[in-house]
């Protein structure tokens, strides 16, 4: 039974572990329907909940019509910061755009998602 109870105890340390250190206000953004060739922005809010700070080693976007802008400097523990996020429209259509938020130490990336729909303004 105490090596169940071990076991249990094991798995469910490696569980918090894989948390990440911070969390998003929210890692989905619908713009609605957005004029084409006017950029559209979104700020991704987010906190430290870690025990120390917190490194944004990269942000990187699938495409390059979206571009990911993040705090150089780490965040310490308890603090906020933000992630903002352009999409340039220059086409017309749905989108979905993904920028993928790599944290020091941490493995897994974030995944910050945007969409929306891009309409051609000369059709009313």
């Amino acid at each position: 039974m105490k090596q169940l109870l071990l076991a249990v105890f094991l798995l469910t340390g490696t569980v918090c572990f894989a948390q990440s250190p911070v969390e998003f206000t929210t890692v989905k953004h619908d713009f609605g329907k957005i004029k084409k060739g006017v950029p559209a922005t979104y700020v991704f809010h987010f906190k430290n909940i870690g025990t120390k700070p917190v490194v944004i080693e990269v942000a990187t976007a699938e495409c390059g019509c979206t571009t990911p802008e993040y705090p150089k400097s780490p965040i310490g523990k308890g603090k906020t910061g933000e992630i903002k996020v352009t999409y340039n429209a220059a086409l017309s259509g749905a989108f979905t755009k993904r920028v993928n938020v790599k944290l020091a130490g941490v493995n897994d990336p974030i995944v910050l998602t945007i969409e929306g729909v891009v309409e051609d303004g000369s059709h009313k």
